[in-house]
Parts: C-alpha cells; sequence; structure tokens
C-alpha cells in the first residue's frame, strides 16, 4: 500500500497535468434547490442592511466557524453594514435571552446548528433569523427563520461543503467580489476535515470554491506529503508538529524527528539554513515516505499511512514562508485562535489583516501546539484515561482537558486507536456550568457500515437532558455533569445498534 502511494507521488508530480478534477455525483435539481436559498439568504441581508439594520452574527469556535465568520464579517463591512460579531462554542437559553434582550434587526448563524436559529425563532416573531449552516438537522424545524443547510437538500455536509462554504456561496451572491473569499472558504473545508475524497482532495461543493479561488489566481492544487509546516518549519520540526498522521514518539519530539531524519541521510540544513518540506528533492520525499509508512505499519497504524500524501492548497497570495501559504496550516492556527479564547485574531486574518492580529496569532498558535501535546501526553500516560467499551473508546478528559480544546484532541486520537472499529468519546467538564462537553470521533470506514454519531449524540443527549448533533462522522454534545455514565453507556448501546443495522431511535 505505501510503494503504491509514493510511488505515485512521484509519478504525479512529474506530469504536467497531474490535477484530476473529480466530476461531482450530486444530482443537479439538489445543486439548484440549494442555490435557491443561497440567493433568497443573499437577497434578506441586502435588505437589513439598505434598511440600515443592525446584524449580530454568530458563528462557531472552530476554524470553520471561524472563516464562517470572517467571510461574512469581510461582506458586511464591504456594505458599509452595521454588524457584530461573536465567536460561541454553543447557543444556550442564556445567549437567547442576550439576543433578545440587545433587540438587533437581523441573527445570523454561522456554522452552528441549525436548531439554534430554530430554538430562536421559538422566542419572537419581531427578528429577522438567517442559518448558514452544514450540520445534520435533529427534529423538525420551526417556521420564521431563512435557512441554507445542505442537508436540506440532500448535499452531504459532511465532506461536500463546509459551514464557511455555505457563507461564502451566500456573500458571492450578495456581490461577485467576494469570490476573493474563496481560498477562506477552501481554509474553513479543510479546517473542518472535508478532504475526503481521492487523497484528501476536496469535492462536492467544495470544488467549486476550489475552482472559483484557482481561476480568480488565488489558489493552487498540487500533491505532495502532507505536513504542517511544510512552507514554514524545517523538516524536523514539520515532522514533530504534525498530528494529522500522528506519529507515534515522533509527534512532538523535535529530537526523536532530527535523528529519524539522519537515519534516512536527509540533511536537516544546506549551508547553515534550515530546510523546509519544499526543500527537499523528488527522491528524498521518497525515502521519507517509505521510510515513515514502514515506521507506521511497525506500530500498527495501517490507516494513517493514506494521509502522507494528498493534495496540498497553497494561497498564492500569501507570503512565503508563513503559516498562510497552506491551507491547512492556515486552519490551524484559526482553530487555535478559537480554541484558545481569541478568535478576534483569526476573524481578523481572514478578513486581511496581516499585521498586529497575524503575531499575535502566531504566538496563540505555538501555545495551541504546546497545548494539545501536553494533552496527548496525558491521556497516554496512563491506561484509565482511555478506556475501551464494548462499542467505544472513551477519553476522560473531565477537568484536565479544557472543554474548548476536547474536540481537536478527540480528531487526533481517534486516527490512532488501537482497534479501528470503533468510535472515540472524549469529554471534558465545564464546571461553570455544571455540564460536560462531549466530542465524538470516528472513521468514513465506519459510516459506510451505517454508524451516524451525530443521530446518536443528539439521541443520547436528549435522553439525558442535554443537547447533541453533528456529522455522521463527526459530532458532539453537552450533557449534565451528573448524567455522564448515563449518556456514555447509552451511546455505547446505540453505536452498537446502528452498526448491527438497526436503528437509532428517539
Amino acid at each position: 500500500m505505501f510503494l503504491s502511494v509514493c510511488k505515485d507521488l512521484a509519478i504525479l508530480n512529474n506530469s504536467p497535468n497531474y490535477i484530476v478534477v473529480m466530476a461531482t455525483s450530486m444530482d443537479a435539481a439538489q445543486n439548484a434547490s440549494f442555490f435557491n436559498s443561497v440567493f433568497k439568504a443573499s437577497e434578506i441581508i441586502l435588505e437589513t442592511v439598505k434598511a440600515e439594520g443592525l446584524i449580530h452574527v454568530y458563528s462557531h469556535l472552530d476554524a470553520d466557524g471561524i472563516a464562517a465568520a470572517g467571510i461574512m464579517g469581510k461582506a458586511l463591512c464591504r456594505l458599509d453594514a452595521k454588524f457584530r460579531i461573536r465567536i460561541t462554542q454553543w447557543v444556550d437559553e442564556k445567549l437567547v435571552t442576550e439576543i433578545l434582550q440587545e433587540k438587533p434587526q437581523m441573527v445570523i448563524f454561522t456554522d452552528l446548528g441549525t436548531e439554534y436559529a430554530s430554538l430562536l425563532s421559538q422566542k419572537t416573531s419581531e427578528l429577522k433569523i438567517l442559518a448558514l449552516d452544514h450540520h445534520q438537522v435533529g427534529g423538525e424545524l420551526t417556521e420564521g427563520f431563512v435557512c441554507v443547510n445542505p442537508h436540506l437538500h440532500g448535499i452531504d455536509g459532511a465532506r461536500d461543503i463546509s459551514g464557511s462554504g455555505v457563507t461564502y456561496f451566500v456573500a458571492k451572491a450578495m456581490d461577485n467580489a467576494n469570490v476573493d473569499l474563496a481560498p477562506i472558504a477552501v481554509v474553513g473545508a479543510l479546517g473542518d476535515l472535508q478532504d475526503k475524497y481521492d487523497q484528501r482532495m476536496l469535492g462536492g461543493l467544495n470544488e467549486k470554491i476550489v475552482e472559483d479561488a484557482k481561476n480568480a489566481g488565488l489558489l493552487t492544487v498540487e500533491k505532495d506529503l502532507i505536513f504542517f509546516g511544510r512552507e514554514t518549519r524545517p523538516i524536523h520540526k514539520a515532522l514533530a508538529s504534525t498530528t494529522s498522521p500522528f506519529i507515534p514518539e515522533i509527534s512532538g519530539a523535535e529530537d526523536k524527528s532530527l535523528a529519524f531524519l539522519v537515519s534516512l541521510d536527509i540533511k536537516p540544513k544546506y549551508d547553515d539554513k534550515w530546510r523546509a518540506l519544499r526543500d527537499l528533492s523528488e527522491e528524498e520525499k521518497k525515502r521519507l515516505c517509505s521510510a515513515l509508512a514502514d515506521y507506521l505499519l511497525s506500530k500498527g497504524l495501517h490507516y494513517e499511512i493514506s494521509n502522507l500524501i494528498g493534495h496540498v492548497y497553497t494561497l498564492n497570495r500569501e507570503e512565503p514562508w508563513t503559516p498562510l501559504r497552506d491551507g491547512r496550516e492556515f486552519a490551524v492556527l484559526l482553530n487555535a485562535t478559537g480554541r484558545m479564547d481569541k478568535p478576534s485574531l483569526g476573524i481578523a486574518v481572514c478578513m486581511g489583516d496581516r499585521g498586529p492580529a497575524l503575531e499575535e496569532a502566531n504566538k496563540v498558535l505555538e501555545n495551541y501546539r504546546r497545548t494539545i501535546n501536553k494533552y496527548l501526553g496525558w491521556v497516554m500516560e496512563k491506561p484509565e484515561r482511555m478506556r475501551e467499551m464494548e462499542n467505544i473508546y472513551v477519553v476522560y478528559g473531565e477537568d484536565f482537558i479544557n472543554d474548548k480544546i476536547i474536540g481537536a484532541v478527540s480528531s487526533i486520537l481517534s486516527t490512532s486507536l488501537p482497534n479501528p472499529e470503533k468510535p472515540l468519546i472524549a469529554y471534558a467538564d465545564v464546571k461553570e456550568e455544571g455540564i460536560v462537553k462531549v466530542s465524538a470521533r470516528t472513521t468514513d470506514l465506519l459510516t459506510s457500515r451505517g454508524l451516524n454519531l451525530g443521530e446518536i449524540m443528539h439521541v443520547a443527549a436528549e435522553k439525558c437532558l442535554g443537547k447533541g448533533g453533528g456529522h455522521n462522522v463527526a459530532a458532539g454534545a453537552q450533557v449534565p455533569t451528573e448524567n455522564i455514565d448515563m449518556f456514555l453507556k447509552l451511546v455505547n448501546e446505540l453505536v452498537g445498534k446502528q452498526l448491527a443495522g438497526g436503528k437509532t431511535g428517539s
């Protein structure tokens, strides 16, 4: 398997026409229906701006949510609109009450569960409410608000378009000049791990966004080794910074990463200057790829080998040797700002700030990386911190792992489980709220067998007096602390039931 992957890298990079555009399999009627909702949403926003109405934008704190907020912020800014952006982990009754008290003329939810907009619409008929989302819709939606959600049109929101992608299409419908925001939507999709097509390529409606960016000369797509820092960091640091794939004893360990390169006779320096991954010759890349594949196989991580090579998305107008040059690095930076309580920095960068905001965001990114490595080390330190149940793995983050970072930790750990036939459920305490934040992750292999974590999170959380939802492959929930054991037991049962071909129920 790994030999064909490494051979493919050499063949593709020696060909001038190696970018293969995958034809979309989506029905034209579904696309038409989706874009009708896009244009309707754009018209409502433009009407509100024309009437000088105050618009409040609420978005999620992950990379996709930050990108969506940045896209909408830039689009509204270009219209001289009156608006405010707020980043949140979820919408609850407390936030709904605050919105009702502030009385904006319009509320836009981007990359937040559509049910949140439905919840608000139940409380008032005076506000214009708009949801630009891509998560599965749980339950019946109330009337009274406009919703742009691919799932309502038979389009997969887990792999074909992200929240920032939905927001981009609305922004483009508002003004075609906003096509220059296409790269930000690409970053959001990559941050949401939607590169699920052949060799980590973006497909579906995301492919249309990629084409917009390429046609505008803003994006280049090619195939290469995929490591964090391929544009910016010395090779050994790029290897040590890599969490997808997660490389045991190398990820997070610069000294061992350096020793690994030296053992392959790959010089980390040239004329006293550190080399980046982009500086390696094709022969060196093949050698590194083969060695890493052998190493991952020796650790039993067959699944991770497919993550070594894939489509790389380069933002042409960003400065070389900066984190914004590579789409995945850009996404990690945005995720870091949201997870480390500095979302305004990420939004500012998405809106074009390349001065103080970017400088501070880079510092946040370094702190975020250190924090992630600390949490991963903590989980692996003692067996009881990640336990195996009949149908799931559970990470007991409790009061050690920050609830805003539990999602990132679960994403990394889910790709290196001893048994990939089981999903990962991780949780962390939110003491001030009296709840736990739950993050669930699985593989495309299990979703192809009928596993739907979004549905399971919704049903299990509801039965435990909480809220949950998301995608089939990645989902989350908030559950009262005293109900976490009951919740985990129920999730374990529902996973087993779905994989056996049964229905989740409600």
